[in-house]
């Protein structure tokens, strides 16, 4: 549940158009919803402004739509992350209007158009290879309507490609940079702007850069200031903090 159809459903209480009773029986649900395979929070949006996600990886196509369908009954919207297409097709075969995005292999379903955007993210990929994750953080940061800006394939072996792109990135509220191999683009960008950057690790590379800990702890020891870092390969959770940022910034 989130607080426009709490507010909906306290105000009918209030008219009259609904009693105590009935009141009581919808939030019965409240705060989880248990199931044969998962325990879903359905009070999270109440608390923190955007409800869980459903992680697909190591899960059957089945436990996936069972959930997405539980949350669609509780909220307006549902993402799924790192979602194979036998995933997705479950979930549509339950909500029909329910889109697989790739590369950043999630699924997302709206009750309804999207609200208007609150705040900008820019969301920048070092290379192509870096896709999947940059595309995971920038699903993720539109499902929490903020307004998300792309650039792709501006590493620092061609760091004139990043200077083309420098007006989009000073426009955004926050940033969300991945980067492979060496790891170094989150620190040229964190020298150029003056929002926030959220740098994001991800497991492209050679033999050496075992599985994006080159990357990781190039940006854990960056030397540009305001770079936050998150674990390797999470572009949700990178996507949501930089939407989280955006959004009190538009406040």
């Amino acid at each position: 549940m989130d607080r426009a159809r709490l507010r909906q459903l306290l105000e009918q209480v209030e008219r009259g158009e609904l009693d105590v009773a009935a009141a009581l029986e919808r939030l019965s649900a409240l705060p989880f919803h248990a199931s044969a395979s998962a325990t879903l929070d359905t009070h999270r949006e109440l608390r923190t402004g955007f409800p869980e996600a459903v992680y697909a990886a190591g899960k059957t196509p089945q436990q996936v739509a069972e959930a997405a369908a539980a949350l669609a009954c509780a909220h307006d919207r549902v993402l799924i992350t790192r979602a194979a297409p036998d995933h997705y097709a479950a979930v549509r075969a339950l909500l029909p209007a329910a889109a697989y995005r790739q590369p950043a292999r999630c699924i997302i379903w709206r009750n309804g158009a999207a609200t208007a955007p609150s705040g900008s993210v820019c969301v920048i990929a070092a290379g192509t290879s870096d896709l999947p994750v940059a595309d995971e953080a920038a699903v993720t940061a539109e499902m929490l309507d903020a307004a998300v800006v792309r650039v792709t394939d501006v590493g620092v072996a061609g760091l004139h490609r990043l200077l083309s792109r420098l007006e989009a990135l000073r426009k955004a509220d926050a940033l969300v940079v991945c980067a492979g191999m060496e790891g170094a683009l989150p620190s040229a960008v964190g020298g150029l702007v003056s929002a926030p950057v959220i740098a994001v690790p991800t497991s492209v590379g050679y033999g050496a850069s075992y599985g994006g800990l080159a990357a990781l702890l190039a940006m854990l020891n960056s030397c540009a200031p305001g770079v936050a870092v998150v674990n390797i390969d999470n572009g949700f959770g990178a996507g949501l903090i930089a939407a989280r940022i955006a959004r009190a910034a538009a406040r």
